[in-house]
């Protein structure tokens, strides 16, 4: 049977010896390609530089010239019980928005701390950050105890300190480990010159933190990337492509989409290859991979939509929830504001409807009677979106249970969903209000925007699609609201100008473009609300 896999995230502050453990790891479990070490050596002598183990894992000639890890590397190790992947998460300040990226994928931590400087100011903003993203366990790795002569009264000052501060955040270590990560005491190892620790070395402790599943065997999460379609040659094929963030696929598979409900069979796993000949197919799609497939009945899905499997666990579905967020704009996070959200592939517009707390990650005091959050705070919010999305809470499905803000142009936040929400309101609503589901059965159309290249062509357009009892709508140039108007109301709609909506773009060829229009808005009516 395959060994488990456990994502493993190392943290702490600047200098204080992150890379040099995971680099120190790596070397002590002979994980390194041959001839590494020697490479890494050869070049350290070069350029006249102590050798570090640090080196092994900064990929970057920016990192190696500073001396800071600026992104996060992964790199893979494994032992008797499972296979690691190791998560090198940046420390300077600047870069704490990649060490988010990098932590959120994570089931359990290391905590580097300095002996010799002691708990900083990051250490603890880190064992915040943690605790954000749900891994709850930690140990701490207290680095560097040479410099400090072994001593164990700097080791338990530290491991008292650092404990109670983890208390307040509902924290309890797994472990504190002295350790040396240059000279590898208590690493892969149990050091003679700590004989006062009786405790596991790091390499033990990887192996006794609960966790580490196959995720193939959560429920299937696809979230739908694009849909191919491909007519040289005769070939009708519409495939459905995206990556596979959990679960197992297999020809045949019932699939239910969201946030739409669309439902239909996989028809054939598809794969491209470099031999044009070859039509081979793949016999399943397993977790991290990308994938496409075709339909047996032909549905209309769109970018965002997420492929699940009918039978397992479904996917949250709505427009409010409730989930913590690192803020990084250059200005505050407020109520009120249109922000766009990206979470998986779908996006969609937001807003902060209420602000339950925000955290100053510079000295971690709460306040829950803020009305923003600035930069580099940590906030607690409602958000409520413009339209339904499908997600999942992170800590069951991390990856559906992520997002990112966009302010403007810019990303300004990412964020995890702790909890969704159907406030009374929208329950009342949804009773009702007319559904898309019935909409689309009564106009016997999908709504669809489409993009003409001029007038005379979209005139031409609209009365081919009226003659095929469609119903379309030439609305020239118009702007998003009004588009978004005319296709809540179920119409194909004919633009000469492009909107921020996702759009059908038409290449000119009536013949071609009307049956590719009949196809994507053809009603499904026994898979509609």
């Amino acid at each position: 049977m395959d060994k488990l896999h456990m994502n493993i995230v190392v943290a702490g502050h600047v200098d204080h010896g992150k890379s040099t453990v995971i680099g120190r790891l790596l070397a002590d479990t002979h994980s390194l390609p041959d001839g590494k070490i020697e490479q890494i050596r050869a070049m350290c002598e070069r350029n006249a530089k102590p050798f570090e183990y640090a080196f092994l894992l900064d990929a970057l000639k920016d990192e190696r010239a500073q001396g800071i890890t600026i992104d996060t590397a992964r790199c893979f190790f494994e032992t008797e019980k499972r296979k690691y992947i190791i998560i090198d998460a940046p420390g300077h300040i600047e870069f704490l928005k990649n060490m988010i990226t990098g932590a959120s994928r994570a089931d359990a931590a290391l905590l580097v701390i300095d002996a010799n400087e002691g708990i900083c100011e990051n250490s603890r903003r880190h064992g915040y950050m943690l605790e954000m993203l749900g891994i709850r366990q930690i140990a701490v790795l207290v680095n560097k105890i040479d410099l400090v002569d072994c001593d164990r009264g700097v080791y338990e000052r530290i491991c008292k300190d650092y404990t109670e501060f983890l208390s307040q955040i509902g924290i309890t270590p797994a472990a504190f480990i002295p350790v040396s990560a240059m000279d590898g005491d208590n690493i892969a190892n149990h050091s003679h010159r700590t004989p006062w620790y009786t405790g596991p070395n790091v390499l033990e402790q990887l192996d006794l933190f609960a966790g580490g599943e196959h995720n193939d065997n959560k429920p299937l999460r696809i979230p739908v990337q694009d849909v191919y379609k491909f007519t040289e040659g005769g070939d009708d094929r519409r495939i459905v492509a995206g990556m596979c963030e959990s679960g197992k696929l297999l020809a045949g598979d019932e699939l239910i989409f969201y946030p739409s409900g669309k439902t239909t069979k996989v028809n054939r796993l598809e794969e491209w290859f470099m031999d044009e000949e070859s039509d081979r197919a793949p016999t399943d799609v397993t977790c991290g991979k990308s994938c496409g497939f075709t339909t047996q009945t032909q549905i209309y899905v769109r970018r965002g939509e997420i492929a699940c499997k009918v039978g397992e666990e479904a996917p949250k579905v709505g427009r409010v929830f409730r989930a913590s967020v690192f803020w990084l704009g250059k200005e505050p996070l407020v109520m009120g504001k249109n922000y766009s959200i990206k979470s998986c592939t779908a996006k969609t517009t937001c807003k902060v409807t209420a602000i339950h707390s925000v955290l100053d990650a510079s000295n971690l005091n709460k306040d829950q009677t803020a009305t923003e959050a600035k930069k580099h705070a940590i906030a607690d919010c409602t958000f409520t979106c413009e339209r339904d999305i499908a997600f999942d809470i992170s800590t069951a499905l991390p990856a559906t249970g992520r997002f990112v803000l966009v302010d403007g142009y810019e990303i300004a936040g990412g964020g995890i969903i702790k909890e969704a929400i159907a406030g009374e309101g929208a329950a009342k609503r949804n009773r009702n209000a007319i559904t898309a589901g019935e909409r689309v059965r009564f106009m016997g159309q999908e709504p669809l925007l489409v993009l003409c290249a001029g007038d005379d062509y979209a005139h031409m357009l609209e009365r081919a699609l009226f003659d095929e009892d469609r119903k379309p709508y030439f609305a020239g140039s118009i702007d998003t609201a009004a588009a978004k108007v005319l296709l809540d109301a179920g119409l194909v709609v004919l633009v000469t100008e492009d909107v921020d909506l996702p759009a059908y773009e038409t290449c000119g060829d009536i013949e071609k473009d009307i049956t590719e229009i009949l196809i994507r808005t053809k009603a499904e009516l026994r898979h509609t609300n």
